[in-house]
């Protein structure tokens, strides 16, 4: 009888160790076949899953003798926290194994959108030289507007000060006496779209963040200002980003979680768009932090199953 079922990748090496001392059950693809989900978990003490999987309503009923849920990444609003918390199941995201990944993305894309030169292909293959046209910035010297202060988003501030970069973060969680200010500034979320050059999304997707950056948001940004998104679609609401962009608003942005993951009707709404920057949900996804991800959670849910946890 299987003892594992992991519905999406994960490192080979993690999953081996699992293997070693536990029957698993490995499809990446598992997430997608809800019928074979099903049954494949109606009997099995553990469950690993990344973020496509919704580990709740008939798929979490079903799994009647589930003891543990491991999650190959951090953010939880694909699980039920709740129901699990009632049936007594336990659960573990890979707090802090993908967050240098996660940075290095966002460090990385804001260079990009600031620099501007890398949208040059078309051009370039159509025998255009558009050197003037894409003279770009500097990241060092620019405002940093963190919209969560969370520990992704406090790692982000301190990488971004050795480029030079000025902080400052939104997050009414956060104690205005917490040390964690120190070389940040704290404002209102007004204030920090309002003065950011670059702003970055770290908050969770709950009902009180949902389309929090919206068109009134838009509209109190820089027009020059530069957005990614890596932490969860919903917060933003798409439209206006896009009405943005194409109205000379803002001056680029970069997506890697959206509201319906995959697009399907939302490429629609996308195409076209100027300094724009799509990804599929990876920037906490690198080899190294795949590594660090799934050993992590390979671990946790082996003590969990052998009650060390």
């Amino acid at each position: 009888m299987t003892d594992i079922v992991i519905t999406e990748f994960m490192d080979e090496a993690a999953v081996e160790a699992l293997k070693a001392r536990y029957k698993v059950h490995h499809d990446p693809d598992l997430f997608d076949k809800s019928a074979e989900l099903a049954k494949l978990v109606a009997g099995v003490p553990a469950l690993i899953v990344r973020n496509q999987t919704q580990v709740r309503g008939a798929m979490l009923d079903s799994a009647k003798k589930l003891k543990v849920v491991g999650r190959l990444g951090v953010g939880l609003d694909n699980i039920d926290m709740a129901a699990c918390a009632a049936r007594e199941i336990k659960v573990f995201p890979a707090t802090g194994a993908n967050s240098l990944s996660v940075v290095e993305y966002v460090i990385g894309t804001a260079m990009t959108l600031l620099r501007g030169a890398y949208f040059a292909n078309a051009a370039m293959l159509a025998g255009e030289f558009p050197k003037t046209q894409l003279i770009g910035r500097e990241i060092a010297g620019k405002r940093l507007g963190l919209v969560g202060f969370g520990a992704i988003a406090r790692d982000t501030a301190q990488h971004a000060r050795l480029l030079g970069m000025t902080i400052a973060a939104y997050d009414p969680y956060v104690a205005a006496d917490d040390p964690v200010w120190q070389n940040t500034e704290r404002l209102e979320l007004d204030a920090l779209l309002a003065t950011s050059d670059v702003i970055s999304i770290h908050l969770p997707l709950t009902p009180e963040t949902k389309g929090l950056i919206g068109k009134d948001a838009f509209a109190r940004m820089k027009s020059d200002a530069v957005l990614v998104n890596a932490a969860r679609g919903g917060v933003m609401d798409e439209v206006a980003l896009v009405a943005a962009l194409k109205g000379g608003k803002l001056g680029g942005a970069a997506l890697d979680v959206f509201a319906e993951e995959p697009l399907r009707g939302g490429a629609k709404l996308f195409a076209g768009t100027p300094n724009l920057i799509l990804t599929p949900h990876i920037a906490g996804n690198t080899v190294e932090s795949n590594g660090r991800v799934s050993g992590l959670v390979a671990e946790r849910v082996m003590a969990a199953l052998e009650g060390r946890l």
